[in-house]
């Protein structure tokens, strides 16, 4: 087969959704129903195989994106089961990256939850086309029309029903195609891997012939001559229809929804169908486009072995010592013992092994090509977002952004031998997960880690006791702030010393602005060019971040300023690259503590499910943790509530909502911004 209809039969795809909305049920009937697994792998009892981890299994919740490759009706679907707790994104955030195309997976009675929204817009980002699945409806409370309201509403979505369920709650039994106009019914008693087109109920024909009017309608709006056969009103096939909705599924035009029950094996068939019917292969892409190092021009890559090698490592993981490289060849092809080019690192590497990777097992290649999702062995200096390719034709990939830290926690080693294990056990969990932080205290000693979440540090010191043998104590989590400053202020730095024997001079000036909270900094350079030599530029810049990282009333990094170096002057018979530096970090420091300085902290959007009973207990409590109330709506038997909460007020909430709601009520939190310190004197204390 050639490299064209190869590519045209590959779907690379992932699965997204808020947590507990069955992303993992239904990664596992996918792998039983094309194959793969031999069992059906449940969460609740820890067998899942996507969920291979131990944490996972315990835990009951996918903690890293897991990869598999499987096979349906001739199509090759390399396939990637990503986290729904919000500690996680950055899992999603780098797997959505490299995918081509993601179904998301909505729980009917929740709809589209806080995590989902997040998650689909970060699809929406990369320009990613996504189907929908909307599972649990088998669940009491299940409704498949007010998913499809929030779609809108909520995502802005325009989905495009293919299906309607037969019953719900205890109710359901099936759903009918709306393409083929056929009722599709599972064997119980084959564990939902044998199914059957039957004629549709005689009291539902009424609803689908209404639901497959409106589709039509719809996908009509796409295509003339489909317009025309529905304004004459003459009959339209599945086969009409398909071509066009994939069409439009592509522009991310339209949101092909089905339905389903994964745990009771009801909807993964069609669901299968509907990836290699409406999803994109490589081919479908737009080619990447990266930068030539050398030339700083822009090239693309398209999906062929025959282009040059272009590939981006997307996930960094350890196994039992070894380093393993995620990566999604975008063009070309690789063996096993040429050599690579690491454009963001600039170093070759020789590439020792490959592997298609099945979860956390492994099968070796010799040979990876365009469109695959493979993980390389032997690539010592790669991180998270480099790009491979081949050394005559570098190529530089848009990095995957990573998300700040908001939390930290002081860790201290037990032993005299976990403490020399500590330092270089982070450093590896750190390459692995980029949203991981870790530094020394030079106050105290102490190492603080970072991270977005309890949850997340907590998984973390798991892992550096089980995987990496080394027991710590843990302090309290803490807050992650930031500094920022109210007016514009300018000051000078001056650096004037003799260090062994060689004397380094120079004055900067700069002058701070104020900028929009969450704009981030710029510096900029507003000298006579003939008074800075072009090399001096990054000395200068250097100095500037030195002091953006450690702000002068806490030590915490300053945000939102813009900093303008206005007037430098050095010896020019013996310049200092190192007095540059400093005096900028000084003028800096110096213009900050002018320009009135304040504490800013991480507010996080808290959304609360709660019956209505509870919702004054609820509200009385978001109150003393100085949230502010942003809307209450009715979600049937329940009341939403939405808040933005100070991070600082929400430790241990899940235990108080308990509490107050005797077990009730669940909330998801997300982090929305940083802003102004309630109470700036409390901050420490």
């Amino acid at each position: 087969m050639s490299n064209g209809k190869k590519l045209r039969k590959v779907r690379n795809i992932g699965i997204i959704a808020h947590i507990d909305a069955g992303k993992t049920t239904v990664s596992e009937r996918i792998l039983y129903y094309t194959g793969r697994s031999h069992k059906i792998g449940e969460v609740h009892d820890g067998t899942a195989v996507m969920d291979w981890m131990d944490q996972e299994q315990e835990r009951g919740i996918t903690i890293t994106s897991a990869v598999t490759t499987c096979y349906w009706k001739g199509h090759e679907i390399h396939l990637v089961d990503t986290p729904g707790h919000v500690d996680f994104t950055i899992e999603v955030e780098r797997s959505l990256r490299v995918l081509d195309g993601v179904v998301a997976v909505f729980c009917a009675v929740g709809g589209v939850e806080p995590q989902s929204e997040n998650v689909w817009h970060q699809a929406d980002k990369y320009h990613v086309p996504k189907i929908a699945f909307v599972n649990k409806m088998d669940r009491i409370g299940a409704d498949f029309g007010q998913v499809l309201d929030q779609m809108v509403e909520k995502l802005g979505a325009n989905p495009l029903p293919i299906q309607i369920p037969v019953g719900s709650e205890a109710d359901f039994r099936g759903v009918i195609d709306l393409l083929e106009m056929q009722q599709i019914v599972w064997l119980e008693e084959t564990l939902g891997a044998k199914y059957e087109y039957v004629d549709i109920d005689s009291d539902l024909m009424d609803k689908a012939l209404e639901a497959r009017d409106n589709l039509i309608a719809k996908v009509a709006e796409f295509d003339d001559a489909l317009m025309e056969k529905y304004l004459e009103e003459q009959p339209i096939t599945a086969a009409e229809l398909i071509p066009v909705i994939r069409r439009a599924t592509l522009e991310l035009k339209l949101v092909p929804v089905l339905c389903g029950a994964a745990l009771r094996n009801k909807g993964i068939q069609p669901l299968l169908d509907a990836v290699v019917n409406y999803l994109p292969s490589p081919l479908d892409v737009p080619p990447v486009v990266g930068i030539n190092p050398l030339t700083g021009a822009k090239e693309e890559r398209h999906p062929s072995a025959q282009e040059p090698l272009s590939a981006l490592a997307f996930k960094i993981f350890m196994d039992e010592g070894r380093k393993l490289t995620y990566v999604r060849i975008y063009s070309g092809s690789m063996t096993v013992g040429s050599q690579i080019y690491n454009a963001s690192k600039k170093t070759k590497e020789k590439l020792s092994r490959i592997f298609s990777m099945h979860a956390n097992k492994r099968e070796r290649k010799e040979k990876a090509e365009a469109g695959d999702i493979v993980a390389l062995m032997g690539m010592k200096s790669a991180t998270t977002g480099d790009t491979f390719c081949d050394p005559s034709y570098p190529i530089l990939l848009e990095p995957i952004d990573v998300y700040e830290p908001v939390i930290s926690m002081a860790v201290e080693a037990k032993t005299r031998s976990d403490q020399e294990k500590l330092v270089g056990s982070l450093a590896k969990i750190s390459e692995e997960d980029p949203t991981f932080k870790f530094n020394e205290d030079p106050d105290t000693g102490q190492i603080i880690i970072r991270g977005m979440g309890e949850l997340h540090l907590e998984v973390l010191l798991t892992r550096l006791e089980r995987d990496y043998h080394v027991s710590v104590r843990a302090g309290k989590p803490q807050v992650v702030y930031r500094e920022t400053i109210q007016k514009e202020a300018s000051a000078e730095g001056v650096f004037d010393r003799e260090i062994a024997g060689t004397k380094h001079f120079a004055k900067v000036t700069i002058m701070l602005k104020p900028r929009a909270r969450g704009k981030g900094n710029i510096t900029s350079i507003e000298v006579d060019p003939d008074k800075l030599p072009e090399d001096f530029v990054q000395y200068l810049e250097q100095g500037v971040d030195d002091a953006l990282n450690s702000g002068i009333i806490m030590g915490y990094p300053v945000t939102d300023v813009e900093t303008i170096i206005t007037d430098i002057a050095y010896d020019e018979q013996n310049p200092s690259d190192l007095a540059l530096r400093v005096a900028a970090s000084i003028a800096f420091k110096e213009a900050c503590k002018k320009a009135d300085p304040l504490l800013l902290e991480p507010y996080m959007t808290v959304e609360i499910l709660t019956p209505e009973e509870f919702l004054g207990d609820v509200i009385n409590d978001l109150n003393l943790r100085k949230g502010r109330i942003e809307s209450i709506t009715t979600k049937k038997a329940v009341q939403m509530v939405k808040a933005l909460v100070p991070l600082s007020k929400m430790f241990g909430y899940s235990t108080d909502l308990r509490s107050a709601t005797q077990g009730r009520a669940t909330f998801a939190m997300q982090f929305s911004h940083y802003d102004v310190v309630v109470d700036q004197n409390s901050v420490g204390t």
